[in-house]
């Protein structure tokens, strides 16, 4: 069996959420106050998770990326990583993080077999850092950023979220971290999701910008074709340039990845309030593979963000 939905669409990457917590509340993703996280009892074990991985793994998934909230305040998180590292069909294990206790970790993280790493930057203002993540250091994330290229979790990938009035004006400056680098850096839309819709409809900005800005970026050949950036190069240096379109163009023809929840919940399309709870298949190993078998065929053949639909949760309760 392998998961293959309706749209001939083959689903070989997971993106698991480990937490919704997070040590950091960047204003996109989650508003000041009035925050309710998932009581721990609520939220999947690592036995549950492996299993589900497992499942996945004899699919033919073989990438898994870990997420949060913020997955290194997840406790024994290096030990996560050290369990999925040995299931068979696993081939690449990744970690979406915003780098503050990426220096403290990087080396267990690598020597338990995770691969790489993509971390959120969105300014290198350090007053402005504090302000878009409402009160985090932007030292840490550099020196995590640091600790990452040391140990080998490389490529890295810095994600950046335009928001106008906000850093549009250092698009020429992080475009510049690729010239002695082998960084990716990637220009991702903002997108209106769950509470901080409103605020987020207010600031977007389309990724054309980049191209206006930094007219030397060509083209470059994608190499993995389910990415959802599409790549540039300044000629000359090092690193590349990505930029990810969910609202202005979407990629949804080459989507391979689903998503699950820290609570255990599967989501076939971020974009989507639609959600399966694989809880309740977790007693038997055959019946969780034939309900993902089946559950794929519900994936939706395309999202509707980019017509202004917005779902309700926000990308900490998801899953980044």
């Amino acid at each position: 069996m392998t998961l293959i939905d309706n749209f001939n669409r083959k689903i070989e990457y997971l993106r698991i959420s480990v937490t919704d917590r997070c040590n950091s509340r960047c204003k996109y993703c989650m508003p000041a106050d009035g925050v309710e996280f998932k009581p721990h009892i609520d939220v999947l074990s690592f036995e549950e998770i492996e299993k589900i991985v497992k499942a996945f793994a004899k699919l033919g998934v073989k990438k898994i990326r870990l997420t949060g909230g913020e997955p290194l305040v997840r406790k024994n998180i290096v030990e996560l990583v050290s369990k999925i590292s040995k299931i068979d069909g696993i081939k690449e294990i990744t970690m979406t993080t915003n780098g503050l206790l990426l220096k403290k970790y990087a080396k267990e993280l690598k020597e338990a077999g995770l691969n790489r790493v993509n971390i959120s930057i969105d300014t290198l203002n350090f007053d402005k850092y504090s302000e878009i993540t409402r009160g985090s250091s932007l030292k840490d994330v550099l020196e995590g950023i640091d600790e990452a290229e040391k140990v080998g979790l490389a490529p890295i990938k810095l994600n950046t979220v335009l928001v106008n009035g906000f850093n549009d004006n250092e698009i020429v400056d992080l475009v510049e971290l690729t010239k002695y680098k082998k960084f990716d850096v990637r220009f991702i839309e903002l997108m209106t999701i769950g509470d901080t819709a409103n605020w987020t409809r207010e600031r977007y900005i389309s990724n054309e910008i980049v191209l206006e800005k930094v007219k030397e970026l060509k083209s470059v050949k994608k190499l993995d074709k389910s990415s959802p950036a599409t790549y540039y190069q300044v000629p000359g240096y090092l690193g590349r340039v990505g930029l990810i379109n969910p609202v202005s163009c979407g990629f949804c023809s080459d989507c391979n990845r689903v998503r699950l929840t820290s609570t255990g919940r599967l989501k076939l399309c971020l974009h989507s309030d639609v959600e399966y709870n694989l809880k309740k298949f977790l007693d038997s190993e055959e019946t969780l593979e034939n309900e993902l078998v089946k559950l794929i065929k519900e994936k939706p053949e395309k999202h509707k963000l980019n017509e202004g639909v917005s779902i309700k949760k926000s990308m900490f309760q998801i899953g980044g």
